[in-house]
């Protein structure tokens, strides 16, 4: 993947100077409010196999503790003022991510309004609720940013089994996936459907949601392969992460047995295949979750 040189976003935000295990009300992570990450709950749940965090304290988070909107600090630094690798990386992936989007709005005669990323460090307070970096990168639909903790990356080389620089750009363009379901109505769906049907029924939307995410990662994907040079090498590892990030591994990793009752994100062969279907389509008619009959 080649992306040095490239053009880098203006719409990152740098918090990490501010946010070291900053404080914000909250409560806790509102997924009432939606708050919509690649690992998510799941990652949340297995943090005692792979970050070492008291899975109590993870759960406590996600019990949906009122998760109001809180005050948010000021960016330690925006646009480009952070100017360490990782940084530029993810100002670079997001500005693909722009490029892209803004061509498939305006070809619907529409704009495109780009979300922000947040860089932040340990937790941090979001229109949302309470982030935590062991929740995995997130996109709240309610301040419309993507939310991500850098170490996250250690996380998925070291410890998920997901090297590459590609496999890193995919976590952000899944969640910019997110925020292309908050412009389309995609995730008000969703949250109209909170409390109309039983936590499994609700389960499984959220893994069509986050399927569908997949394939629109996919989607930018297909469109970025001659601005990043993409070899094969760069896809397979995109297709490890999805894989290795898949409910059903992240579940026999860390308690040995597989419940599919409780997948909120898909199976590992199901984010590679709709990953893929967007790859290969470019389309997002072809990401339909929703009305396919089997995922």
């Amino acid at each position: 993947m080649k992306w040095d040189g490239q053009r880098e976003s203006d719409n990152v935000e740098d918090y990490r100077g501010s946010s070291g295990g900053g404080g914000g009300g909250g409560g806790g992570f509102s997924f009432g409010g939606r708050g919509l990450g690649i690992g998510g709950i799941a990652i949340a749940l297995i943090a005692s196999w792979v970050l070492g965090v008291n899975p109590l304290t993870m759960l406590g988070l996600l019990s949906g503790g009122g998760g109001a909107p809180v005050q948010q600090q000021a960016p330690h630094d925006a646009g480009h003022g952070a100017t360490d690798p990782g940084a530029r990386f993810v100002k670079v992936v997001l500005a693909s991510t722009e490029d892209v989007w803004t061509a498939y709005f305006a070809q619907t005669g529409q704009q495109y309004p780009a979300p922000h990323l947040a860089l932040f460090r340990g937790r941090m307070p979001t229109a949302c609720g309470q982030g935590e970096a062991a929740m995995g990168p997130f996109y709240c639909p309610a301040d419309r940013k993507v939310y991500i903790d850098l170490s996250f990356y250690d996380t998925l080389r070291e410890r998920l089994g997901a090297p590459g620089e590609f496999a890193q750009a995919y976590v952000v363009a899944h969640e910019v996936g997110h925020h292309i379901q908050n412009l389309l109505g995609t995730s008000e769906k969703l949250d109209k459907a909170r409390g109309r049907v039983s936590e499994t029924q609700y389960n499984a939307l959220s893994v069509r949601l986050e399927l569908q995410a997949d394939c629109y990662a996919g989607i930018w994907a297909s469109k970025v392969k001659d601005k990043f040079q993409l070899e094969q090498a760069d896809i397979n590892s995109a297709l490890n992460a999805a894989s290795q990030i898949g409910d059903d591994t992240l579940q026999r990793k860390s308690q040995g047995t597989v419940v599919p009752e409780s997948f909120t994100h898909g199976t590992s062969e199901q984010r590679v295949r709709w990953f893929t279907r967007g790859l290969q389509s470019g389309r997002l008619e072809n990401c339909d979750t929703f009305g396919a009959r089997d995922i």
